[in-house]
């Protein structure tokens, strides 16, 4: 996961730190005022913004996006969904890069503009109000997903649960199992098989709670002349913010998102390797194949780190560069909190594969800073 340190230098020298992903309700067409109805093709533009349905509302919304139609006078919608990317396929896929063997890992989910919830679901459960009853589903996350979830655990006495989660045909989930009646709320958590049919779930609850009817049926007319043009909008936030994160919680899916924003989705890997070698001297030794450090193919020696390290914070792209990585007491460092060094005066990314384990970052001291790469494998 180090190779995310590489990655937020590239996207922070193509994009700038300011840089923002847009997720947009496009049209071709006009409102009809009386009815609210849109006359003409609509669709969603999803761009990859790894912070779209974010739990915790820490991200935008496609209840944002409904909200702004609703307000511009919106009422009514009529079409199947239809996806688009700007650049390129609206999709979410497996990176080639990636082992087969993490594939279904919450840490490895499905890559691509075609984002939601970083493509994983949550599904919180609670016992009914008496042994025999069938538990509760009290939250999803992303929202707007309770169509796509069976329960059929069942309350039993006590406080041990165990439940289970499988896929239904149309890619929905089954919770079966047992949950105690004086258990806890249980998670579940799962990587998205389907996105696409998370987003339609989604969507069409946005719509609903927005107050905005939705036919899905096809559209039928002339096409409107003129192109499309932007209904709605929402942008995530800025590059330099969205770096921080996947850097502190060494986010996979975060990595691949800002590796393809920056050096799009064919060959960006060779542009990353390019990136570090004009950092470093074209004589130093790394090779990468992805943005996120998961794959095993990916190599770097620690004299590439050390000289990226010193080299990278005095190009114009690199001002401020060692505060996006974690600090210590947060995210991968949290246990680094307490006595030596002191909190805050490390910032280093971690990163781990079965026999592979590194640190590399800054550490500050009284008479400088020293850069220091740990690397065991």
């Amino acid at each position: 996961s180090t190779v995310k340190l590489f990655t937020t230098g590239f996207a922070r020298s193509v994009l700038g730190g300011s840089a923002r992903r847009p997720t947009r309700v496009v049209g071709e067409g006009e409102l009809d005022l009386v009815t609210g109805e849109w006359i003409g093709p609509w669709a969603l533009e999803l761009n990859g913004d790894p912070t779209l349905e974010r739990a915790q509302g820490s991200g935008p919304t496609l209840y944002d996006l409904a909200l702004q139609l609703a307000s511009s006078g919106v009422r009514r919608l009529t079409g199947p969904l239809e996806v688009r990317s700007a650049d390129g396929p609206a999709n979410a896929i497996y990176p080639t890069a990636w082992s087969a063997r993490h594939r279904g890992r919450l840490f490895a989910p499905l890559v691509g503009p075609l984002t939601v919830h970083e493509n994983i679901v949550w599904l919180t459960v609670r016992p009914g109000a008496k042994a025999g009853q069938r538990a509760r589903l009290v939250e999803t996350a992303p929202s707007g997903i309770v169509s796509m979830v069976t329960v059929t655990a069942r309350t039993v006495s006590g406080r041990r649960s165990r439940l289970s989660l499988q896929r239904r045909r149309d890619g929905g989930w089954i919770v079966g199992g047992t949950i105690g009646s004086r258990a806890a709320p249980r998670r579940l958590t799962t990587v998205v098989s389907d996105p696409k049919r998370v987003l339609d779930a989604v969507w069409a609850s946005a719509l609903t709670r927005a107050g905005i009817e939705w036919k899905r049926s096809a559209y039928i007319g002339a096409r409107p002349t003129g192109g499309p043009r932007i209904l709605a909008e929402v942008a995530s936030p800025p590059l330099d913010s969205l770096a921080s994160e996947i850097n502190r919680r060494s986010l996979n899916l975060g990595a691949e998102l800002l590796l393809q924003w920056a050096g799009g989705r064919q060959g960006a890997s060779e542009r990353l390797t390019e990136h570090v070698r004009e950092v470093i001297g074209t004589d130093g030794r790394v090779h990468l194949v992805d943005g996120s450090g998961l794959s095993s193919d990916d190599r770097a020696t620690p004299s590439a780190f050390v000289s990226y390290l010193a080299r990278f914070p005095g190009t114009a792209a690199g001002h401020n560069f060692p505060q996006l990585l974690p600090a210590n007491g947060t995210g991968t460092l949290r246990r680094l909190n307490s006595g030596f060094p002191g909190e805050g005066v490390v910032r280093a990314k971690t990163g781990t594969l079965g026999q592979v384990s590194t640190v590399v970052g800054y550490l500050g001291r009284p008479e400088g800073v020293l850069i220091v790469t740990l690397m065991y494998n």
